[in-house]
């Protein structure tokens, strides 16, 4: 029996809502592509520093290549492959130029991840001229003209409908699913390729019948409150056409956890050197804690091992700090019970948990504040000489291994020779080697 929201899709008004969903088609290694432009049509992938694809181009796609397996294994199916460093500075500054050519267009623009984000069109026809799918169409143009990348959008009147639309057509595709027309893009799209139902939930639908994105929206409401948790009802509502996920317009303004992990390559079973990784993670979060004013009381450490085996270990602090040396202090009278001797590790991560509110103002144990008034200006002088001249300018000498090893840090050339990173290599309009562009951050990568 049809419902309610079922009947919705035969509604005269096809765009009660216009929202976009814009995706950068195999982002990573386009933007390395658009750097250097005799790289295209090739199989480029990137990933070099952790030994995994990280991302290829679709020329690699063909070849076999998928994103997450050992670049062994994709050199196995593609022998000609172009493998690259990944440049993460450099794909957050296309990130962030992502975000303002869109915004060109509206100012309501949800950041979903480094390449991906929403953008509510409503009400911008009679601003920007045009109408909803032309509006589309234009952004999509000046992204590609703007930064050498393609970008598959979707636009409808829900983020989930708009999400679908975007996957319907890749790479660079347009596809509009007005609200009449959503019953034949959802029969053409599987349960479990909608955005939010994981393989778990499919394969539950797909015991009730459910095959379907249009199996499960044509389900009686009732049906789907008793069977299903709230979060999957609402993506029934949205694929109805329905609003029930609005846009998250507003730049994150605190955390309640931080989180920095780093994959080295080749593997290590160095103590003083993974010790030094760690350390360089420690003080990344730190800066990131200090730049929004927190402070943790707990944190959590780990080791992964060279066959992906995490061990680690959780502190409670004698104090809430955004210090390095508070923290590592702590972390180094447990490392030794979480590193093993002859083990070979590939990557370290460091969490800090409960975060709040801070102002520096914290004591030690021994209450010395003329102490604690010292580090705080000791680290607005480091924060200020890192804004000024590029992050790490100053570092703790605990992390010097990790940042002065090139073995470490840079992948080899053919001629043996240890190459900078290519954001190193390459300067954008209005920087210099000692002044480099503020580029906010969007998140961690492992």
């Amino acid at each position: 029996m049809a419902n309610n929201y079922f009947m919705s899709w035969s509604r005269s008004y096809n765009f009660p809502r216009a929202i976009i969903h814009i995706d950068g088609d195999s982002f990573f290694a386009a933007v390395e592509v658009a750097k250097n432009p005799a790289l295209r049509g090739k199989p480029v992938i990137t990933g070099k520093e952790r030994g995994i694809v990280s991302a290829c181009t679709y020329e690699a796609k063909a070849r076999g290549v998928k994103r997450g397996v050992k670049l062994s294994d994709a050199l196995k199916a593609c022998p000609d492959a172009i493998i690259l460093p990944s440049d993460y500075e450099t794909y957050s500054i296309f990130s962030e130029r992502m975000y303002e050519i869109v915004r060109r267009y509206t100012p309501q623009v949800e950041e979903y991840s480094i390449d991906e984000c929403f953008a509510d069109l409503t009400g911008m026809r009679r601003v920007n001229k045009m109408n909803y799918r032309d509006m589309a169409h234009s952004i999509k143009q000046e992204l590609f003209v703007e930064l050498g990348i393609t970008f598959s959008v979707g636009l409808s009147c829900t983020k989930v409908l708009a999400k679908i639309g975007s996957k319907y057509r890749k790479p660079d595709g347009l596809t509009t699913i007005p609200l009449n027309d959503a019953p034949k893009f959802l029969a053409k799209t599987p349960a479990g390729n909608v955005w939010g139902i994981g393989p778990n939930t499919a394969a539950y639908l797909e015991k009730h019948g459910v095959k379907t994105a249009l199996d499960f929206a044509q389900k009686d409401e009732a049906w789907v409150r008793a069977t299903v948790s709230k979060p999957i009802v609402e993506i029934w509502q949205e694929l109805n056409g329905t609003i029930a996920y609005e846009l998250t317009t507003e730049k994150k303004e605190s955390y309640q956890s931080i989180s920095k992990t780093k994959t080295f390559t080749p593997p290590s079973r160095d103590e003083a050197f993974i010790f030094s990784q760690l350390s360089k993670n420690v003080e990344n979060a730190c800066i990131k804690a200090r730049r929004w004013s927190l402070a943790t009381p707990h944190i959590f450490f780990f080791l992964k091992t060279q066959d992906f085996k995490y061990k680690g270990f959780e502190i409670k602090l004698p104090h809430p700090t955004n210090v390095p040396q508070d923290i590592l202090r702590e972390v180094a009278k447990f490392f030794p019970q979480v590193f093993k001797k002859g083990e070979k590790y590939r990557a370290s991560g460091i969490t800090l948990a409960k975060l709040a509110r801070s102002g520096f103002e914290q004591l030690d144990l021994f209450g010395k504040v003329q102490e604690t008034e010292v580090t705080r200006q000791v680290f607005e002088s480091v924060d200020a000489i890192s804004q000024r001249y590029g992050k790490h300018a100053v570092f703790l000498g605990s992390s010097f291994a990790a940042m002065t090893q090139p073995q470490f840090l840079h992948a080899k050339t053919e001629a043996g020779r240890y190459e900078k990173p290519a954001r190193h290599r390459m300067l954008f309009k209005g920087e210099t080697a000692r002044r480099r562009l503020a580029i906010p951050l969007l998140g961690e990568v492992g």
